[in-house]
C-alpha cells in the first residue's frame, strides 16, 4: 500500500509550509487527485488518519478533490472530461489525444494557525 508512503511525504510537505509561515497547526488540508494518478482515495484518508496524530496536523480536516480524466484532442484541438478511461476524443473520435489532468496529486491549500 504506497499510499502510506505518500501520506508521509505529504506531512512533510505540510509541516515545511507550517514552519516557513510560523504556524503552530493545521486545522484543513486539501488535496486534488486524479483518477489515474493511482491512488486510491479512501486507502489515502485510512493512512492519513493513522499518521496524522500527535503531528501539526493531528485533527485537521482532510478533503479530497478527485479531478477526472481531462484531454486535448490534437486532431480537433477541444478538451474534454472522460467518463470512462478511453482515451479517444469525445468530438471528433481521434485517439490522438493528449491527457491535460488526472494523472496527478496536488497538495492545494492548507488552513493553519
Amino acid at each position: 500500500m504506497h499510499e502510506y508512503s505518500v501520506v508521509q511525504a505529504l506531512l512533510e510537505q505540510i509541516e515545511d509550509i507550517a514552519e516557513q509561515n510560523g504556524a503552530s497547526k493545521v486545522t484543513k488540508i486539501i488535496v486534488k487527485i486524479g483518477v489515474m494518478s493511482g491512488i486510491e482515495a479512501h486507502l489515502l484518508e485510512i493512512a492519513f488518519n493513522t499518521f496524522k496524530e500527535k503531528t501539526i496536523c493531528d485533527g485537521a480536516e482532510f478533503v479530497m478533490n478527485i479531478q477526472p480524466l481531462k484531454i486535448r484532442c490534437n486532431s480537433c484541438n477541444k478538451e474534454s472530461e472522460l467518463e470512462k478511461i478511453h482515451y479517444c476524443c469525445q468530438f471528433c473520435e481521434s485517439t490522438d489525444v493528449a491527457v491535460i489532468d488526472g494523472e496527478d496529486m496536488f497538495l492545494m491549500s492548507l488552513e493553519m494557525e
